[in-house]
């Protein structure tokens, strides 16, 4: 990983000749801004992305199941069992 600042961004040529993610920074903050993916990881990098959303999802089912599961309200009421 390489660090790139705001000012490097705008200087295109290198920006695009980067093969590596590179971490953005605010050279008068010295602040992490963010990260930069190349195309060349893009396929990795959408892998990577999809099963973080699944894992994600995966954990609001599972939370979702057991408040269905702990709840006890009988027929006729309402409730989510949302805590």
């Amino acid at each position: 990983m390489i660090n790139l600042t705001l000012s490097t961004l705008r200087d295109s040529n290198k920006l695009f000749k980067i093969e590596d993610i590179a971490l953005i920074i605010d050279g008068k903050k010295k602040q992490e801004i963010g990260y930069f993916i190349p195309a060349v990881l893009k396929e990795e990098f959408e892998t990577f992305v999809k099963q973080k959303e699944y894992e994600k999802r995966l954990k609001l089912l599972k939370r979702v199941a057991n408040a269905s599961k702990k709840d006890i309200i009988g027929d006729g009421a309402v409730s989510d069992g949302i805590e």
